[in-house]
């Protein structure tokens, strides 16, 4: 037994969820009503992401925007404009691309008897009461809007308190940060439980759907790295985009692909900025910045999913709506947490733009972690890779706008 685990514990936990998917699609077609009990491992794992994920956005913003230090001169106004901006392409890609290829979800249970919102006036009101909710209230009810309101004031109070003072606010987020990864790991077997319940209720049908909303997702982040990245690009520098596009690709992609942390490819991120002869002083602030907030594939991945479970809760969108959407993806995505799967913890964010309650939000987290072993890896490597070429356009349209020639090449970029 101890062998076995030793070998369970060397495999990634991409590993470790292809197994768990395979085994609980095998027991539901084979042995539904003997292998019933795993079910609660399902309900278990997201009860686990449902109490956590409130407590871990609140601190992230907040530490984030606590630690903000400002007076250096530095590209940065460009570039968070830049991030800003891709983040919130990304968001609208997502919800168009949702409306021509409508996906709906198989729930495991509960999603039934919603309430949805009666137009854009409503849900701007309750956007606003819970903005101003008690913050022991919104954390204590999931209410993420208020929890991102309250985290920001929090952070920008904080700015000036002493350094012990923030310290202590990194070192609280960083250790809900870790309670986050440990209940991450228990992925495979939260997996085996949801897709078990899901199959045995539903039919083995039910995984049609999780192929084509990976479809949809993949696609969408796909679209943002090929076609709206490079237009932005060539906006600002007005050269072919493509040689600094696929560079930013292969050099920082491919490895978020496989580490799928933006926060662990921050070292492969810098030796790009340097190999491509960037500001130093600016890319070391970009950078780390751009991992928390530079977030489009973040955007993607909320906006599909909310949009998946609205079209299968058969609630009507109108166009207003779906724009406020887009704005409300791009900001939950700035606070998307730096592990595995973290923004599948702000879909109940989105969510709740619709009046769709937490139960069912986080039944769309689970089925997001199910198509999570491409979708988080295709998210980081468009997340990652972003940061390096928004970094790169800011710098070389300032170069542009002060007369400086600017030659990119697919291995390097050369200014004159």
């Amino acid at each position: 037994m101890k062998s076995l685990m030793n070998n369970w514990n060397k495999l990634s936990l991409v590993k470790q969820i292809l197994i768990g998917l395979i085994i609980g699609i095998i027991l539901a077609v084979a042995i539904p009503d003997t292998a019933k009990p795993i079910a609660i491992f399902g309900t278990l794992f997201v009860g686990a992401l449902k109490a956590i994920a409130p407590i871990l956005v609140f601190f992230l913003v907040m530490s984030a925007i606590s630690q903000h230090k400002s007076g250096h001169q530095t590209n940065m106004k460009s570039i968070i404009v830049l991030y800003l901006l891709g983040t919130f392409l990304a968001g609208l890609v997502a919800v168009v691309a949702s409306f021509i290829f409508p996906i709906t979800l198989t729930f495991a249970a509960g999603a039934n008897n919603v309430t949805p919102p009666g137009g854009v006036v409503e849900v701007l009101k309750a956007l606003l009461l819970n903005v101003v909710d008690n913050p022991v209230k919104a954390l204590y009810n999931a209410n993420y809007i208020g929890i991102l309101s309250w985290a920001i004031l929090l952070g920008f109070a904080l700015k000036n308190a002493p350094e012990s003072t923030k310290m202590m606010i990194s070192n609280f987020s960083d250790a809900v940060t870790k309670m986050v990864r440990w209940v991450i790991k228990l992925a495979p077997l939260g997996i085996m439980g949801l897709v078990f319940d899901a199959i045995a209720t539903n039919g083995i049908e039910a995984l049609f759907s999780y192929v084509q909303l990976l479809v949809l997702l993949l696609g969408c982040m796909f679209f943002i790295a090929l076609v709206v990245n490079p237009i932005i690009v060539y906006v600002n520098i007005r050269k072919n985009p493509y040689p600094l596009v696929l560079k930013c690709l292969r050099e920082s992609g491919i490895t978020a692909f496989f580490t799928r942390s933006s926060a662990a490819n921050i070292p492969v991120n810098m030796t790009l900025c340097e190999n491509l002869g960037l500001d130093k002083d600016t890319y070391s602030v970009s950078i780390p910045l751009g991992a928390t907030v530079n977030m489009a594939g973040a955007a993607v991945t909320i906006s599909v999913m909310t949009l998946a479970a609205v079209h299968t809760l058969g609630i009507q969108v109108d166009m207003a709506t779906a724009l406020i959407l887009s704005v409300l993806a791009a900001v939950s995505a700035c606070g998307a947490s730096g592990v595995a799967g973290g923004s599948l913890l702000l879909i109940p964010l989105a969510c709740s733009l619709f009046g769709i309650p937490n139960e069912i939000a986080m039944q769309v987290v689970g089925v997001g972690f199910i198509v999570g072993v491409l979708q988080d890896s295709c998210e980081t490597a468009l997340n990652s890779s972003t940061d390096v070429l928004f970094t790169a356009t800011a710098e070389f349209a300032k170069m542009r706008k002060d007369g400086k020639e600017i030659i990119i090449k697919s291995t390097f970029a050369e200014q004159k």
